[in-house]
């Protein structure tokens, strides 16, 4: 069985600022570069012929290119009990296509429908009993982060393999998008 999901990979020059501003939280562990990324759809376990399932389906999904830009930092949970640390995505409908376009895709290859709403962000670090005065403080002083918008020409099926220093990212099979939209 393999444990998959769909995302994109992050330019190094985000990965690089979202690096910088990872500390100051008793509690929090902390994302590594490679741990980095946007998440489209949590897919799961999957057994072999299932997983080229999913690929040969993410192959059929078309849509164009398109900027992104992080803005913001939020947490899941509240402040007392919060479980993960992220930077947000501006609204951007091309990106709420893509996703849209994707669950569509999965759920042919016959993986059960998501039943959650789509949050785009980026997580920073996985929560657990977080100082919630230092969280707070590094709520407020990075509310207001917007880094540069930069290109989403592909998206990708990552493997992940959960170890207790965290998980490991494989990019197995890597899709192109169109060319950007204006």
């Amino acid at each position: 069985m393999t444990r998959l999901f769909v995302g994109i990979e992050l330019p190094d020059p985000v990965k690089d600022t979202l690096l910088r501003i990872e500390s100051g939280i008793p509690g929090a562990h902390w994302q590594t570069a490679e741990q980095l990324h946007l998440t489209l759809r949590f897919i799961g376990e999957v057994d072999g012929p299932g997983a080229t399932d999913i690929a040969n389906a993410l192959d059929l999904v078309e849509a164009s290119g398109f900027d992104l830009e992080v803005k913001g930092v939020g947490i899941f949970g509240a402040p007392k009990r919060a479980h993960a640390l992220w930077a947000g995505i501006t609204d951007n409908p091309a990106l709420n296509h893509l996703q849209a376009k994707i669950e569509s895709a999965l759920v042919r290859s016959g993986i059960t429908p998501e039943t959650r709403n789509f949050h785009p962000h980026i997580t920073l670090a996985r929560l657990r009993n977080p100082d919630r005065v230092r969280l707070l403080d590094f709520l407020q002083i990075h509310d207001g982060l917007i880094l540069p918008p930069f290109e989403v020409d592909r998206f990708t099926l990552f493997s992940s393999f959960v170890t207790h220093k965290g998980s490991i990212y494989t990019a197995e099979e890597t899709y192109a998008l169109g060319p950007t939209t204006a």
